[in-house]
């Protein structure tokens, strides 16, 4: 498993540079901040479905509506866990706002490591 969490992190990274350049691309050609922000974060969590289900998790075949939803629900839950962690760690430990984002960095992983092995990218024959 730690080879495993070792492709998803490189995954993770990837897919953050990917996005950060649609993003910065789409700036420099024109769209709103808020049009590049949505083509770039389309773009990571294509590529970051697309590598966790190959190259992460060695799923195969037809990819499934359930498999999709469940993938995008999970990114919300650890997105949302990432942010409470990252305002309880400012709020209650009084971190820096670029202190807090270590810890909520670390949950927003775990989470959506674990649910993602566990729960999102099960076996299609467990479908």
């Amino acid at each position: 498993m730690l080879a495993r969490f070792g492709r998803f992190v490189l995954t993770g990274i990837a897919n953050s540079l990917v996005g950060w350049a649609v993003i910065f691309a789409g700036l420099m050609a024109g769209l709103t901040a808020v049009a590049a922000n949505v083509a770039g974060y389309g773009v990571g969590l294509l590529l970051s479905f697309t590598l966790n289900r190959h190259y992460v998790f060695g799923v195969r075949g037809a990819v499934s509506g359930g498999e999709v939803m469940r993938f995008l629900v999970v990114f919300f839950l650890a997105f949302a866990v990432n942010l409470v962690v990252l305002l309880g760690s400012a709020c209650v430990f009084g971190l820096s706002p670029v202190m807090a984002q270590v810890p909520a960095i670390v949950a927003y992983t775990a989470v959506f490591f674990l649910l993602s092995q566990f729960f999102v990218f099960r076996r299609a024959d467990s479908e």
